[in-house]
């Protein structure tokens, strides 16, 4: 008896059962998506009025901040990217995940980190490092975590039953070998550098979590969705494996862009500027791929709702990587850097092109892994457009308010004065966060109905044939 419920126990905790890993992961991220985009929210709401939390140290804007930034990142983003290759990759391998024990092992272990961040975190306690916030010990764990969840992936690819890597595969592979790299140098969790050696790696850190993590997962998803959506072959594997080789050779010297103005080599300066410039040759490789693969389908936008997530997505990749060699280059950084139009194009790219690519991949998958389908279309459609113009809000209140801050220190004005003509701004993206943390509260309670008032195919066919024989 001892027994059967040990093993009861275990099968609840690390079950083994086909798709459980990938829907745990994909709940997860979305639990850590609330906590977080309210925390942005909030955080957004200090700024236009300093006086709406008092004396609560774990809600002041720095604390929020970092919470906000790693339970996105790390939370929503990650734990949700992790869950589509679950699904993803043994669909694209015909052969079932490695092992399901290990990915629900991987997540309870993913949890436990975000639950610590939480705790530190809103508590102060960080490493003092912009996005290497988490401690040592939480930083061990991601480590431990990436490698678990590339072993199980690559041991899944390794037993594939197809001969041909599909285009998405390469992008996860390559992912999946890059991030740990990243996340290892970048945290500096045993390693202690001076001065400008620390900024260096720290920004190498910084850009490539978006360029080797975000952007290859990212894309690697549209790639594998699109194609499903529209039930039409991909335009070009040639152009795909040109646009993976192109951002692995030009994405990783990128960093230093972001810190121009300091007195870092000039050599170092210039391989990165060059290096973002070029990356429009991959990004325009991709791109084109995904518009020729949508000729003839554009019409399905209409009706298809994780479809219109996936192509809103492309287009705001489209913004994102033109408008990021743009403010790369020397005069436009200098003008631009430290206002909030940097804060907008960063939204535009964790928030605008992976968050609804990702959001797609939870509207497509979800079904397949649970056998239900969704509770409510007309929840789908108030989430799309709540999110949709909710980021549109935001993005514009923050390019209009970096734009006032530029010219205002271009022209020597005191802080007050432009101070003053930002501050409705504020406001507006304080709402902007409200229309969105409501469109990502929609979402999950439309998960929460389908998943437990929903009955799944399975139970409807078994209804069906009782009424049959009755």
């Amino acid at each position: 008896m001892s027994s059967l419920a040990q093993t009861s126990l275990l099968d609840r905790f690390f079950s083994p059962k086909e798709g459980s890993a990938s829907r745990n992961f994909f709940l997860s991220a979305l639990w850590w998506s609330l906590l977080g985009m309210g925390a942005g929210m909030l955080a957004a709401s200090e700024f236009s009025m300093p006086d709406l939390i008092r004396n609560v140290p774990q809600l002041s804007m720095p604390h929020l901040r970092m919470w906000h930034v790693n339970a996105v990142a790390v939370g929503w983003l990650s734990m949700g990217y992790v869950g589509s290759m679950f699904h993803m990759i043994p669909t694209l391998c015909k052969n079932k995940l490695y092992s399901e024990r290990l990915g629900n092992f991987t997540m309870w272990a993913w949890n436990l980190v975000m639950t610590g961040a939480f705790c530190t975190l809103l508590n102060g306690n960080t490493e003092g490092r912009e996005y290497a916030e988490l401690g040592a010990i939480l930083d061990t764990l991601v480590v431990v975590g990436l490698v678990l969840t590339a072993f199980n992936l690559y041991m899944t690819i390794v037993n594939r039953k197809v001969k041909k890597l599909y285009v998405s595969l390469w992008y996860f592979l390559g992912s999946l070998f890059w991030f740990p790299l990243v996340w290892v140098i970048g945290q500096r969790t045993f390693v202690s550098l001076p001065g400008l050696n620390d900024a260096i790696i720290g920004w190498f850190y910084g850009h490539n979590i978006l360029g080797m993590w975000f952007t290859t997962v990212g894309v690697g998803m549209m790639y594998y969705l699109i194609p499903r959506y529209t039930k039409a072959p991909l335009y070009s594997h040639g152009l795909s494996m040109l646009g993976f080789w192109g951002i692995a050779l030009f994405y990783a010297p990128t960093g230093t862009h972001h810190i121009t103005q300091s007195p870092v080599p000039e050599w170092l300066k210039a391989i990165a500027i060059i290096s973002s410039i070029f990356l429009l040759v991959p990004v325009f490789t991709v791109l084109t791929n995904f518009f020729m693969s949508m000729k003839g389908k554009w019409g399905q936008v209409v009706t298809d709702m994780p479809l219109r997530f996936a192509v809103t997505s492309c287009m705001f990749y489209l913004v994102t990587c033109t408008q990021g060699p743009f403010q790369a280059t020397r005069w436009v950084n200098w003008y631009l850097h430290f206002t909030q139009w940097v804060v907008g194009h960063a939204h535009l790219a964790l928030l605008g092109t992976f968050s609804f690519i990702l959001t797609s991949a939870f509207y497509y998958s979800m079904p397949r892994l649970t056998g239900k389908q969704w509770h409510s279309e007309g929840l789908i459609r108030a989430h799309y457009w709540l999110k949709f113009l909710g980021f549109l809000l935001m993005m514009t209140s923050l390019t209009t308010a970096g734009l006032i801050q530029s010219a205002g220190w271009a022209m020597g004005m005191p802080v007050d004065q432009w101070g003053l003509q930002i501050r409705p701004y504020w406001y507006l993206r304080t709402v902007s966060g409200i229309m969105i943390v409501l469109g990502q509260a929609l979402f999950a309670y439309n998960v929460y109905k389908t998943l437990y008032t929903k009955p799944s195919l399975a139970d409807r066919k078994a209804k069906a044939a009782r009424e049959v024989k009755v």
